[in-house]
């Protein structure tokens, strides 16, 4: 563990000493249409995640042990990072392109997850031991818990900071999770929990992009002098889906992950619905949420950024201790 939090540290002092070095490099943003306080972002260097996510993926490459399939999902990241850098410059994807561009990165990174098994062990909340389901349901399931997670961490980046932290959350919830939980045979026998010996190295991918978000997030802290764009936004969501589903338990995605599906997600519904079956439901609500907190409660945006991860601990710990002890 050692060698991995050398790594994350290193990965924090690359992206903080690189960040300035490349930004003039980087599109310029527009602004986006009815998005609260877009003009306040306009002319600002956006898409460095891209440079964060190559950190991450360097890092992981140098520090972590070499396993094809975290390889490769690596690689998909990396993928989904210029996909979402192409929109960033050129804001000319289609909501649909960016979508089939998700769900073909989640389905990729969900086929990686599931190997060539005939059936995947799941374990659920309130419930001691593992179920044994058909590997093709089980990367369903996968493909839409990653999808969902790439989409509601990208309708979280709106504020200053926001879906970067709660982002960083997430992953040390679940970093310490696959480490001391599901990847430690002792500990998981005593929490009635399946064990997995392969948990602990994605706990160390967990932990260092924590440190690329770090090193991010000194830049970005309020006021932000960049913006991570689509290019960040987009794999961080695919990384933390990967990381639940790789905890083999697809309901952890609203344990470490429920303000950011509130935030995100919630928007991602009342659209389908309004817009696929016409049906109209929080009428009244502007999403994403942090729109509507300032837009709507008269909130500053750092209120928000503070609020909301106060909001995100809080219920991420209560969840957390009711999955583990509960059983």
């Amino acid at each position: 563990m050692l060698l991995i939090a050398s790594g994350a540290c290193i990965a924090f002092l690359v992206t903080v000493l690189g960040i300035p070095r490349i930004a003039h490099y980087l599109p310029r943003d527009r602004g986006r249409a009815f998005a609260v306080d877009a003009d306040k972002s306009v002319g600002k260097p956006m898409g460095v995640g891209l440079f964060f996510v190559a950190v991450f993926a360097v890092t992981v490459f140098l520090f972590v042990p070499w396993r094809l399939d975290v390889l490769l999902i690596v690689c998909v990241l990396l993928l989904a990072s210029a996909i979402g850098l192409i929109d960033d410059a050129t804001g000319g994807l289609s909501e649909y392109k960016l979508a089939f561009f998700d769900l073909l990165a989640a389905g990729l990174s969900a086929w990686l997850l599931v190997g060539g098994a005939s059936t995947i062990d799941l374990w659920f909340p309130l419930v001691r031991g593992a179920f044994p389901l058909p590997s093709f349901l089980v990367f369903l399931v996968f493909t839409g818990v990653i999808w969902i997670s790439i989409n509601a961490t990208n309708c979280s980046d709106g504020v200053d900071g926001l879906s970067g932290s709660l982002s960083a959350v997430s992953l040390v919830f679940l970093a310490f999770l696959l480490y001391g939980v599901i990847g430690d045979k002792a500990t998981a026998g005593y929490l009635l929990i399946p064990f997995d010996p392969r948990a602990g190295l994605w706990a160390g991918v967990a932990f260092i992009m924590v440190g690329c978000l770090a090193g991010y997030l000194w830049h970005n802290a309020p006021p932000s002098s960049v913006l991570m764009g689509d290019a960040g936004s987009r794999p961080l969501g695919l990384l933390l889906g990967v990381l639940v589903c790789a905890s083999h338990n697809v309901f952890l995605i609203v344990v470490v992950g429920f303000v950011i599906l509130a935030n995100g997600a919630t928007g991602i519904a009342k659209v389908t619905l309004k817009r696929f079956f016409n049906i109209l439901v929080f009428g009244r609500v502007r999403f994403p949420l942090h729109d509507h907190f300032r837009k709507e409660v008269g909130w500053a945006g750092s209120q928000v950024l503070l609020r909301f991860i106060i909001a995100h601990l809080i219920v991420s710990a209560l969840l957390y201790a009711l999955l583990l002890k509960v059983r």
